[in-house]
């Protein structure tokens, strides 16, 4: 943790929803003023698109069908630990970019699937601001979460974390439902031991829980929408937390645990605003002291 150089990070796994909380931090960042050093956590993967092809049919010729995304044989845990910690001390570290398809690749005349090259983070950023599947990951060798000054978790239930996978992999990546069905049953072992324990070191979480039946995600034809949800918001510290303002401010909630409000699931922008504002105000206090 730092004061001087905050590290804030939003973890959850592939089709939780981690990108819709960027926009909402984005937002926050443009009211505030706040120039943030942005990192994906894709960046982070070891292999290119086409290496991890290569590496998931060496692993299943091996007789290894857990290779996956979200463990640590595929992806840089020691660089994303230094960057953590050397943002954390110097407001600097290498970053790069993970070129996801022709738009994002055009501008560096390279191929969908690629890695940009290594470089320094600009000067001057008033904080560090992750996203990805690792921000709270720790394992033996590597403690990312450590680092972090605001960790928050982005867990919709299992269920709705399938459908919402199935949805986007076969609507904007051609996927079938038989592929996607292979890769979260490849992913399971994983899933377990690097991404759910995770969610045990965050500082916040926010977890999606639909009000219809999503009993059979791989035959679901929509997402449930917000408005087919409630918002179940963990503190890990409730200690410092207006729950009587905030309980005013989200029309409909409740509070279910003396850490924990439950609210309507639209209600999840105004959610994070409410909580996340001040928390950053908090942060820049913290480090305007210690400069």
């Amino acid at each position: 943790m730092s004061a001087k150089h905050p590290v804030v990070a939003i973890t959850g796994s592939s089709g939780a929803g981690t990108t819709s909380v960027m926009r909402t931090f984005e937002q926050i960042f443009r009211r505030e003023e706040v120039e943030a050093a942005f990192v994906e956590g894709d960046s982070f993967h070891r292999y290119d698109r086409m290496a991890m092809k290569g590496e998931m049919v060496r692993a299943f010729a091996e007789g290894d069908h857990t290779f996956s995304h979200f463990g640590p044989e595929s992806n840089l845990f020691e660089e994303l630990e230094t960057l953590f910690r050397e943002y954390g001390e110097s407001g600097t570290g290498k970053v790069r970019k993970y070129l996801h398809n022709e738009e994002e690749a055009a501008p560096y005349a390279q191929e969908p699937g690629t890695f940009t090259a290594w470089e320094d983070i600009p000067a001057d950023t008033d904080l560090l601001f992750y996203e990805g599947l690792h921000g709270a990951v720790a394992t033996e060798k590597v403690d990312v979460a450590q680092h972090a000054d605001l960790l928050i978790g982005v867990v919709p239930v299992i269920n709705l974390e399938w459908i919402q996978k199935l949805q986007r992999d076969k609507a904007k990546r051609g996927y079938s439902t038989e592929a996607v069905t292979e890769t979260i049953l490849r992913r399971m072992h994983d899933y377990v031991h690097y991404m759910c324990p995770q969610f045990s070191r965050t500082h916040v979480n926010f977890q999606r829980v639909p009000v219809v039946d999503t009993s059979n995600p791989f035959i679901a034809r929509t997402i449930p929408s917000p408005d087919e949800s409630m918002l179940v918001i963990r503190f890990a510290d409730p200690r410092g937390i207006d729950f009587p303002y905030l309980l005013s401010m989200l029309h409909d909630s409740f509070m279910s645990r003396p850490n924990t409000i439950v609210c309507p699931g639209g209600k999840m922008d105004l959610a994070m605003q409410l909580i996340f504002t001040p928390m950053l105000w908090r942060l820049f206090e913290r480090r305007d002291k210690a400069r």
